[in-house]
């Protein structure tokens, strides 16, 4: 076995040809074993094997700056530098996280979750080792889908301006999660389907520089080799005209050609672009046949490819079924996703309304525009996106909906904590945002049936910018339907009062059960809508209570809790204790949503144990 005796990533360095093609197999047994146990992204990091295993040949990344973009493609990373044996633990709570952690190793330059920002990160970092008079290399690792973000366009245009050394590794297989659309993919596919021009210059290079001479006339001849590449690869100048010097497309799964274009990368004092070019899922039949399935995976079985547990209903699948079923109702309503059709429920939909569906690769800020202008002109723009991904156009629902009060509809799939993914990708901060924006209505479903209700209205009823928002995974012991209320008495009590919102409706009436089998009372109040709030209604329902609970899966400044508390002041009527029960000031890891539930005190237990302690000091 080579994997087994790579402690390190030098030992990669004195392996052979043969021992090489041995590591990149027995790393994709590896990856599809561990993956079918713990779940995880596996298709992914199949596809960037040889890869990963060529820069480590070349690159010394303790020093030299390894930057993944999203980096959900860092398995390999991580099993080569020193973390194998902990790949039984990935994603578990309190074990090897799924995504780069600087305090995890050296090896991690920096914290990776969201897409496009790689670039800028690299130039960022490139910038301070020329100002220090450091030495070591920096790379981006950026996957095509990541490179539609504007983001990255951003830094390639500073980064190619700025005459930086530093490397961008375009990891090119034709896909974010759902295949690439746009412009830019259009423009790579042309890139992909001329490869006869790095083959040309290669040979050149090696021909024309073995001796002086050769040298000499291969400086000579550079305008002429310019001119030839311009008619054989004429599309090949993008990244040339922001200042990049272009090499590719390469072979993404050949480890030698790799080394050998990365060897050559590294030693141009420039910013440079290596195309490379890879299969999503490479080397596990299942992952190649369905890579947007094995993108992100739960426990599977090696040998089919098949789930071990049947996904279900979801909100995210409850949502798409419902927005279909709307739009069969409505004409003017369409839906939009940022590369996400298939994780935010909308593959019926694009099935059923194909024209309706407008998946604008990974620019969550762009969608939020784009929707601004579509219900300008009279249509109704669904934006189906991941909480944490919408923050990236917050300064777009702000000037480009809210300020003219336009009926854009926000479908904010995994909000609160979503769990093994983590810091980077838990929805701790919608709650807190969505709220600031001026004539924002913001609803939080807790069941399937609430979902239904709540997405209707804020389609067909509602005007201005609206929010249903709503968690990951499945609905739980409560499955009741929407009043129509903004706020609704669950479970009466004259004790205390637990008042929550969303998801965490369930842990308010199981800490409800628990405070009831030691004799107190505590009722249970739900926010059905957390922007604008109904001051009457909680004031009837919190009002002078002896303990009041505030319990939200949110970070603590500007959250509800807070809002809800300068409320009742104002109103007169505060409550004789106050307990506010969030994340605090951090964004917790990763882990189980019922084990992180319970590191930070919000499950029924713990709630039941505040209250208790609360009126037991009254």
């Amino acid at each position: 076995m080579v994997l087994e005796k790579i402690a390190q990533p030098s030992d990669i360095r004195k392996l052979t040809d043969t021992q090489l093609q041995t590591l990149c197999a027995e790393m994709r047994h590896f990856l599809v074993e561990q993956v079918s146990k713990t779940g995880g992204h596996l298709a992914s990091n199949l596809g960037v094997v040889e890869l990963t295993v060529a820069i480590h040949r070349v690159f010394d990344t303790s020093r030299d700056r390894l930057l993944f973009d999203v980096g959900h493609q860092c398995y390999v990373h991580k099993a080569l530098t020193g973390r194998r044996e902990l790949f039984s633990t990935l994603r578990q709570f309190g074990g090897l996280s799924g995504f780069p952690k600087p305090y995890e190793s050296v090896h991690d330059a920096f914290f990776a979750g969201h897409a496009s920002d790689s670039v800028s990160v690299a130039l960022g970092m490139a910038r301070a080792r020329t100002l220090r008079h450091e030495d070591y290399h920096v790379l981006a690792l950026i996957g095509d889908g990541a490179l539609g973000g504007g983001l990255s366009f951003e830094g390639l245009n500073d980064a190619g301006a700025s005459r930086e050394p530093m490397i961008v590794v375009l990891n090119d297989n034709g896909m974010s999660i759902a295949p690439n659309v746009g412009g830019v993919s259009h423009h790579l596919q042309n890139l992909r389907n001329k490869p006869e021009y790095y083959e040309f210059k290669k040979k050149y290079r090696e021909t024309l520089g073995g001796n002086p001479v050769g040298k000499q006339i291969y400086k000579v001849s550079h305008s002429v080799k310019r001119a030839l590449k311009n008619s054989i690869y004429p599309t090949s100048t993008m990244f040339e005209s922001l200042g990049f010097h272009y090499l590719g497309p390469v072979n993404g799964h050949d480890v030698a050609a790799l080394t050998q274009a990365l060897t050559l990368a590294k030693t141009m004092d420039r910013p440079v672009l290596l195309h490379v070019l890879t299969t999503k899922g490479q080397g596990y039949g299942p992952a190649e046949q369905n890579p947007g399935k094995f993108h992100g995976i739960g426990a599977f079985d090696m040998a089919s490819g098949k789930t071990l547990k049947p996904s279900g209903d979801s909100f995210s699948s409850v949502f798409g079924q419902t927005l279909t079923e709307l739009a069969g109702e409505d004409e003017t309503v369409c839906a939009i996703t940022a590369a996400m059709p298939d994780g935010t429920g909308l593959t019926r939909f694009a099935e059923k309304y194909p024209k309706r569906l407008f998946d604008v690769g990974i620019a969550e800020g762009h969608a939020v525009a784009m929707a601004g202008g579509m219900a300008k002109q009279g249509l109704k723009p669904v934006f189906a996106v991941y909480s944490s991904f919408l923050q990236r156009g917050y300064d777009m629902m702000l000037q480009d909906v809210a300020l003219d009060g336009l009926h854009v509809v926000f479908g904010v799939d995994r909000a609160g904590l979503v769990g093994a993914d983590g810091e980077t990708h838990h929805g701790c901060m919608d709650a807190l945002y969505l709220c600031q924006i001026p004539g924002m209505t913001v609803y939080s479903p807790a069941s399937f049936a609430e979902l239904r209700s709540m997405l209707r209205r804020a389609v067909l009823d509602c005007a201005g910018p609206v929010a249903v928002r709503y968690p990951r995974g499945g609905e739980e012991r409560y499955t009741a339907d929407w009043d129509n209320e903004a706020v609704s008495v669950l479970r009466e009590g004259d004790d205390a009062v637990i008042m929550t919102y969303g998801i965490l409706t369930n842990q308010a009436l199981d800490a409800a059960d628990r405070l009831a089998e030691k004799g107190i009372r505590a009722a249970v109040v739900k926010l059905h809508q957390i922007a604008p709030l109904d001051e009457d209604a909680i004031c009837r329902a919190a009002g002078s209570a002896r303990c009041l609970l505030v319990l939200e899966d949110c970070l603590a400044t500007g959250c509800v809790g807070q809002r809800v508390a300068a409320l009742l002041v104002e109103k007169g009527c505060a409550p004789r204790r106050l307990l506010l029960k969030n994340l605090g000031g951090t964004v917790p890891s990763h882990g189980g949503v019922g084990q992180l539930y319970r590191q930070l005190g919000l499950d029924g237990d713990s709630v039941a144990k505040a209250i208790e302690e609360a009126v037991h000091e009254q």
